[in-house]
């Protein structure tokens, strides 16, 4: 089964992925880390995220969020949103959800989230997806109306939440995220309120989250934020952080796991990541909803090259791409991350 692609741009970081909402926001900023030396390979672009689909249901999306469009890309039915895209294979059943891989879910920024929230409820097209509360089961269709998080962090654990309610503390209200459930079971966030509608992230899960963002530093020279003031910047050595007990609000009722968490940016599109949240290790990506992610780079030999000295793992050698080629490798939650060379 081949999967998508799309053409990147050099590198033009203007933003900085900060801890916040269910992962990190893009924020205006000064300064960013990429590993690498003076001449190393620039980073690649963020091309596209790759769907299986029983029904490559592109007229959802384009309704849903209008500053997209359909496309067609190497022959892949495709979601055109900016500069990146959501591409489509369709296929005969219903794509594999669990056991869990390394994506989770994916999203856009929107203007107004609290719009976009009344004009979904409209459309029996689309199914909202409740954000729990606790444990007991309450739930809120945007974060801004329950509890605000700590100390950067978003959400409260159970006994922040006990404290929150004895000492009387109110929603924020206004912007936040919501979710809902798009075809084939896709969970698609939207978050606001933005300068402008853009697909902004895909939500992952990691092994190890510092490990894995050392990981994409070294390999894919990719640009990480700076450690939150305090900490210092984990290595090799210390990666391995122990999680830390659930959060409210959660997709699930069982809240969610949000410390460790670490991410990169490949253009303006952030790979953000929480630690897996159960027992039992990641599955390879491939065959599941979220068959893989495409990243762009413009000399794809000397990144074969590269990667193999480094020893990544190649799931494919170069194969043709439309009227170019492309290359697939394994990441280190067992994500499949396409390399397609754009001149």
């Amino acid at each position: 089964m081949r999967s998508l692609r799309r053409n990147g741009a050099p590198l033009k970081i203007k933003t900085l992925i900060l801890l916040a909402t269910l992962g990190f926001l893009l924020a205006p900023h000064s300064q960013s880390q990429t590993s690498g030396q003076a001449g190393a390979l620039p980073p690649p672009g963020f091309h596209h995220l790759h769907l299986n689909s029983v029904n490559a249901a592109i007229g959802f999306y384009t309704r849903e969020f209008p500053s997209t469009s359909e496309a067609t890309v190497a022959g892949f039915p495709a979601v055109k949103a900016g500069n990146v895209y959501v591409l489509f294979t369709k296929v005969s059943a219903p794509p594999a959800l669990e056991p869990q891989s390394a994506i989770w879910h994916f999203g856009w920024h929107v203007v107004d989230v609290r719009k976009n929230l009344a004009m979904y409820k409209e459309r029996k097209e689309v199914k909202l997806l409740p954000l729990y509360t606790s444990e007991e089961g309450g739930s809120v269709l945007v974060s801004g109306d329950t509890f605000p998080g700590t100390g950067g962090i978003l959400g409260l654990t159970k006994s922040q939440l006990a404290e929150a309610t004895a000492n009387g503390v109110k929603p924020l209200g206004g912007a936040g995220f919501a979710y809902m459930q798009g075809p084939d079971g896709a969970i698609i966030e939207y978050q606001g309120n933005m300068p402008v509608e853009r697909f902004n992230h895909v939500h992952m899960y990691q092994e190890d989250p510092f490990c894995a963002q050392l990981w994409y530093q070294q390999h894919l020279n990719a640009t990480a934020p700076p450690p939150a003031p305090g900490s210092a910047q984990h290595t090799e050595a210390d990666c391995k952080v122990e999680r830390s007990e659930p959060r409210w609000p959660g997709l699930e009722k069982q809240g969610t796991i949000r410390k460790p968490s670490a991410g990169v940016l490949f253009d303006d599109v952030a790979l953000m990541w929480y630690e897996r949240q159960g027992d039992q290790p990641l599955v390879g990506t491939r065959g599941h909803l979220a068959d893989h992610i495409g990243l762009s780079v413009n000399n794809l030999d000397a990144w074969i090259a590269k990667l193999q000295k480094e020893g990544v793992k190649f799931l494919e050698k170069p194969y043709k791409f439309g009227d170019t080629r492309a290359v697939m490798i394994e990441g280190p939650s067992r994500e499949a991350i396409e390399l397609i060379e754009i001149k």
